[in-house]
Protein backbone atom coordinates (compact mmCIF):
# COMPACT_ATOMS: atom_id res chain seq x y z
CA UNK A 1 0.00 0.00 0.00
CA UNK A 2 1.42 3.36 -0.97
CA UNK A 3 1.78 5.86 1.86
CA UNK A 4 -1.01 8.39 1.58
CA UNK A 5 -0.64 12.05 2.32
CA UNK A 6 -2.73 13.29 5.21
CA UNK A 7 -5.08 15.97 3.94
CA UNK A 8 -8.03 17.81 5.46
CA UNK A 9 -9.97 14.51 5.50
CA UNK A 10 -7.22 12.73 7.44
CA UNK A 11 -5.28 9.62 6.50
CA UNK A 12 -6.38 6.06 5.92
CA UNK A 13 -8.47 4.34 8.59
CA UNK A 14 -6.36 1.24 9.20
CA UNK A 15 -8.11 -1.65 10.96
CA UNK A 16 -6.99 -5.16 11.85
CA UNK A 17 -8.63 -8.13 10.16
CA UNK A 18 -10.43 -8.86 13.45
CA UNK A 19 -11.86 -5.31 13.57
CA UNK A 20 -12.78 -5.45 9.87
CA UNK A 21 -14.70 -8.70 10.49
CA UNK A 22 -16.56 -7.08 13.40
CA UNK A 23 -17.48 -4.06 11.26
CA UNK A 24 -18.69 -6.20 8.34
CA UNK A 25 -21.22 -7.84 10.67
CA UNK A 26 -22.06 -4.70 12.69
CA UNK A 27 -22.77 -2.66 9.55
CA UNK A 28 -24.94 -5.42 8.11
CA UNK A 29 -22.71 -6.04 5.11
CA UNK A 30 -22.76 -9.80 5.75
CA UNK A 31 -24.53 -11.95 8.35
CA UNK A 32 -21.21 -13.37 9.57
CA UNK A 33 -17.49 -12.81 9.04
CA UNK A 34 -14.34 -13.98 10.80
CA UNK A 35 -10.81 -12.66 10.78
CA UNK A 36 -9.77 -16.05 9.41
CA UNK A 37 -12.08 -15.60 6.41
CA UNK A 38 -10.67 -12.12 5.80
CA UNK A 39 -7.15 -13.56 5.94
CA UNK A 40 -8.17 -16.18 3.38
CA UNK A 41 -9.70 -13.54 1.09
CA UNK A 42 -6.57 -11.39 1.38
CA UNK A 43 -4.43 -14.36 0.39
CA UNK A 44 -6.59 -15.76 -2.43
CA UNK A 45 -8.53 -12.85 -3.96
CA UNK A 46 -6.45 -10.61 -6.19
CA UNK A 47 -9.11 -7.88 -5.86
CA UNK A 48 -8.65 -7.66 -2.07
CA UNK A 49 -7.40 -4.22 -0.97
CA UNK A 50 -3.71 -3.78 -0.12
CA UNK A 51 -2.66 -5.21 3.25
CA UNK A 52 0.01 -3.79 5.55
CA UNK A 53 1.79 -5.50 8.41
CA UNK A 54 1.85 -3.63 11.73
CA UNK A 55 3.74 -5.67 14.28
CA UNK A 56 2.23 -9.15 14.05
CA UNK A 57 -1.13 -7.89 12.78
CA UNK A 58 -2.36 -7.43 9.24
CA UNK A 59 -4.22 -4.18 8.65
CA UNK A 60 -6.27 -2.79 5.81
CA UNK A 61 -7.70 0.67 5.06
CA UNK A 62 -11.35 0.36 6.11
CA UNK A 63 -12.60 2.92 3.57
CA UNK A 64 -11.22 0.76 0.74
CA UNK A 65 -12.07 -2.56 2.41
CA UNK A 66 -15.70 -1.57 3.05
CA UNK A 67 -16.23 -1.03 -0.68
CA UNK A 68 -14.64 -4.43 -1.35
CA UNK A 69 -16.84 -6.19 1.22
CA UNK A 70 -20.01 -4.55 -0.11
CA UNK A 71 -19.22 -5.84 -3.62
CA UNK A 72 -18.21 -9.24 -2.24
CA UNK A 73 -21.50 -9.50 -0.31
CA UNK A 74 -23.48 -8.70 -3.46
CA UNK A 75 -21.71 -11.48 -5.35
CA UNK A 76 -22.30 -13.90 -2.46
CA UNK A 77 -25.98 -12.95 -2.27
CA UNK A 78 -26.42 -13.67 -5.95
CA UNK A 79 -25.22 -17.24 -5.26
CA UNK A 80 -27.22 -17.70 -2.03
CA UNK A 81 -30.99 -17.95 -2.40
CA UNK A 82 -31.51 -17.28 1.35
CA UNK A 83 -29.86 -13.85 1.04
CA UNK A 84 -31.71 -13.04 -2.19
CA UNK A 85 -35.05 -13.90 -0.57
CA UNK A 86 -34.21 -11.88 2.56
CA UNK A 87 -33.45 -8.80 0.46
CA UNK A 88 -36.70 -9.22 -1.46
CA UNK A 89 -38.64 -9.40 1.82
CA UNK A 90 -37.13 -6.11 2.95
CA UNK A 91 -34.67 -7.21 5.60
CA UNK A 92 -31.07 -8.14 5.30
CA UNK A 93 -29.95 -11.48 6.52
CA UNK A 94 -31.35 -13.88 9.05
CA UNK A 95 -34.87 -15.23 8.58
CA UNK A 96 -37.59 -14.06 10.95
CA UNK A 97 -37.90 -16.09 14.13
CA UNK A 98 -41.68 -16.36 14.48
Amino acid sequence: MEPEAIDSKGGPELVTFREAARRVVEEGIAPSMSHQRISQLAKDDRDFPPVQKVGRSNVVDWTVAKTYFLAHAQRAASRDSRRRNAKAEGHGGAPDKT
